[in-house]
């Protein structure tokens, strides 16, 4: 039998370490047991001189251990001398291979044989033993590795580092200085970076340093082909990959494409070592790989007695995990302390009528709404201190549709109402536990309802940003929210009398499908099988006629595709392609006619749809140059606007006011350019802010300045700090950065002393500071009753600003 003690962590990570210093100094026996010969294997692996952040900055720290922002070797040197401060029991080479047992009585099993026994257990061995891998053909290939250790170690080499956090970013940074670097993030932002990581990759991408793929992912990796030659091996591909060992092969939004590099370094973030935990007791909610152990708001797990922090908790960031570390200590002898984002959250949930207790709420809400239920109470914490709660009275209007608003809704108490329609209105009902706004968070898009609280509502509404973040990292939340969706998209498009039940069984033959811009739904002479509900996106619909395709109308998100040929139980009259990537619901032909037959009125309305949707096509085939339009304004990125300046050139007489008195109206600098942009026939696309559906220029803004109003106008608050991201990030070109001009004197000293500038001119300053500079662009005059300037002041009506929506319509005028 071992020695035993109070105490035993498991880790020398920042919270293992923290535990075992405050157990140090609390007098209470220890030992902590960490498998290699350093402490904090994890730090010790990050690249070398690494800058690491202290983040969370609201938060104090908690720990006998000091703790601040700076290089990786300078934190491990203060640690270290803050170990040997703190008398700490610490035996390194260590490797715990089994814990059983439970509070008092743990036994805690050592690869070399001993074995050590404890009244409790702080595991903190975090999970970076385990890093993710590629998944895909080529992954053990020598050429790919998953660690970096030393950046100068290579030169002139062409390296693919794949991934979006803050390991990818800052090892692309590191071997950019002496490298050919090209990152891959499979989505369209860097969502999970730390701010300063998320400004430095914006840098290097915008300057050329470094060059990014984004909405990409690694499809194989393959050995570079060559074949011989006698006594030469000369190379089968492109030149450019002589003398690179391998090709990474990627899929992109544009098709596969192939790089030729050195090698491959995935940083895909690491998971959980399972089946070693698993062996001590500790259960997991579910089977996917990256579920985490449930705790208590006290990091207690399953276990008695056995408490988990750090990164296997779900909390990676070195403070949180060293408070954590404290924590524990501080619980297992019996002290009272609240975590250290205690009083926040207190702030937020104050609210709720007959509010005690933070831990009792968030256990509360966490079995009450199911989208939450698989989240680990941890991670749940961080997301509502992101949150806001509201208990609107009865009757209440929570978003109205049409609104531009995108954050998600769960109702924690009481009840709510969603409203459909536009002239015979018709609501239902939201329960306790549900969730909605879904498609504003999916989409982008305007809400498609009115949302109305109602009696003893109470309701959490999440921002965009932090549940894409939870969708993303936990496979569970993104079923439930799929499962929901499908349902309710079918109950609000076709079934308001089903219930949920009922709608439950059809939707299990009910699919997602992704699509990539120019990727066909179906074809003309199809056989007609599949309805498409569009989730997010939208396709063009076209025929083939005088041996060209010609479009005939756009169909945006929020709408349905190929009922025609459903109803008429025909082949496919016309082909339909996404215009930019795409999702939809597509319902099979058997889940549609039990549709029909659950809902008589269903079909009426769907065959009315159908005559309207044959109307506008027939108008269109005898115009098949405006066909020609729809192709070109699409091809001009406008499948994703939801506001758009056009010009009919045969209007415009050039005089320019337009621009002027978009100046006149913002401080004298023009947020549009007439003369700029492509035409096509009369229709002419001046360089002006197209307000996007997903804006990219709100992705990358470090102080949050960049705003959608409920009406769809992208506007930019005076917080702006000038960086130049949103300017950088606009693939439109419509952002420009401008320093703020001098007030101008009254138009009538200028027009009697000629004082001042004339209208549609900007004081020039005179001491030009550079740093001054902010970002302007369009934001639809928003703040004016009579809407937007330029087309007011355009004399000859030449000048319109719509929607996509609205594409149809505009082309019979042409």
């Amino acid at each position: 039998m071992g020695e035993k003690f109070k105490v035993a962590v498991i880790g020398s990570g920042p919270g293992g370490m923290s535990a075992a210093a405050h157990a140090a100094e609390s007098k209470l026996s220890h030992i902590l047991l960490e498998s290699t010969d350093k402490h904090s294997n994890t730090i010790q692996r990050y690249q070398k001189g690494k800058h690491v952040m202290a983040e969370p900055n609201i938060l104090p720290l908690r720990s006998p251990l000091g703790f601040e922002a700076g290089s990786r070797e300078a934190i491990l040197d203060a640690w270290e001398q803050g170990l040997k401060q703190k008398n700490v029991n610490i035996r390194y080479g260590d490797e715990v291979v089994g814990i059983s047992g439970e509070t008092p009585d743990f036994e805690i099993t050592l690869k070399s044989g001993d074995s050590v026994q404890a009244e409790f257990v702080v595991m903190g061995i975090g999970v970076q033993g385990n890093p993710r891998r590629l998944g895909v053909p080529g992954e053990d290939l020598p050429y790919v590795q998953y660690q970096l250790d030393d950046p100068d170690e290579y030169r002139r080499e062409t390296i693919v580092v794949i991934g979006a956090g803050d390991a990818a970013i800052e090892n692309a940074l590191a071997l950019s200085t002496h490298n050919t670097v090209i990152i891959v993030n499979r989505r369209d932002e860097f969502a999970r970076a730390k701010e300063g990581n998320l400004n430095l990759i914006m840098d290097a991408i915008e300057s050329g340093r470094i060059q990014c793929f984004y909405k990409s992912s690694p499809a194989r990796v393959e050995e570079a082909k060559v074949k011989v030659a006698g006594d030469t091996t000369i190379s089968l591909d492109l030149r450019s990959e002589e003398a690179k060992p391998a090709v990474i092969v990627l899929n992109t939004e544009a098709g596969e494409a192939r790089i030729p590099c050195n090698r491959v370094i995935a940083r895909l973030g690491a998971i959980p070592p399972r089946k070693f935990v698993e062996s001590c007791g500790i259960e997991f909610p579910n089977e996917l790989p990256t579920s985490l152990p449930q705790l208590s708001s006290q990091y207690e797990s399953n276990v008695k007695g056995l408490y988990i922090v750090g990164a296997l908790g779900g909390y990676p960031l070195i403070k949180q995990a060293m408070n954590q570390g404290y924590e524990v200590i501080e619980y297992l002898q019996g002290n009272p302390v609240e975590p250290a984002d205690n009083p926040l959250l207190e702030d937020k949930l104050s609210v709720i009528p007959g509010f005690q207790e933070v831990s009792r709420t968030l256990t509360e809400m966490q079995e009450t709404i199911p989208v939450f239920s698989s989240a680990n109470a941890l991670v749940f914490r961080e997301l509502m201190l992101d949150s806001t709660v509201h208990a609107p009275a009865p009757g209440e209007i929570i978003f109205k549709k049409n609104d531009y608003t995108n954050t998600f809704f769960t109702l924690f108490r009481g009840s709510a109402e969603i409203e459909l329609g536009d002239v015979n209105t018709y609501r239902i009902a939201i329960q306790e536990g549900q969730f909605f706004g879904e498609m504003g968070l999916l989409s982008g898009r305007r809400r498609s309802a009115t949302a109305i609280a109602g009696q003893n509502c109470v309701l959490i509404e999440t921002p965009r940003r932090t549940m894409i973040k939870l969708i993303n990292s936990n496979e569970s939340v993104k079923r439930v929210i799929d499962e929901q969706f499908i349902v309710r998209t079918i109950q609000t498009t076709f079934a308001p009398d089903a219930s949920v039940d009922e709608l439950r069984e059809l939707a299990r033959e009910v699919a997602i499908r992704n699509f990539n811009t120019g990727e066909v739904l179906f074809e003309e002479g199809d056989e007609a099988d599949t309805l498409h509900l569009i989730r997010s996106g939208s396709v063009a619909v076209s025929r083939r006629l005088g041996g060209r395709e010609v479009v005939l109308s756009y169909v945006a998100s929020g709408n349905y595709v190929g009922e025609m040929g459903l109803v008429g139980n025909t082949r496919r009259m016309a082909t339909v392609k996404a215009t930019v990537p795409t999702e939809t619901i597509s319902l099979t032909k058997d889940v549609f006619n039990a549709l029909l037959e659950h809902n008589p009125q269903l079909k009426n309305k769907v065959q009315s749809t159908v005559r309207e949707r044959l109307e506008q096509n027939a108008r269109m085939e005898a115009q098949p140059a405006s066909g020609d339009i729809i192709t070109f304004l699409m091809q001009q990125g406008l499948g994703e606007a939801t506001d758009v300046l056009l010009i009919d050139s045969s209007l415009c007489v050039g005089c320019d006011n337009c621009e002027k008195a978009c100046a006149e109206t913002h401080d004298g600098t023009s947020r549009l350019d007439r003369e700029a942009g492509p035409t096509f026939a009369t229709v002419h696309v001046p360089t002006s802010c197209r307000h996007c559906e997903n804006p990219h220029c709100m992705k990358d803004c470090p102080p949050d300045a960049i705003r959608r109003a409920p009406n769809g106008e992208v506007f930019i608050q005076d917080n702006c700090i000038g960086c130049g991201n949103c300017e950088r990030n606009c693939p439109y070109d419509v952002i420009q950065m401008a320093i703020k001009p001098d007030p101008k004197p009254p138009l009538w000293q200028w027009l009697l002393f000629g004082s001042g500038p004339g209208p549609g001119k900007a004081m020039v300053p005179k001491d030009v500071d550079q740093s001054a500079k902010k970002a302007v662009k369009c934001d639809m005059c928003k703040d004016l009753d009579g809407g937007p300037a330029c087309v007011r002041a355009c004399p000859t009506g030449a000048a319109i600003r719509i929607s996509p929506e609205q594409f149809v319509d505009l082309v019979h005028r042409y």
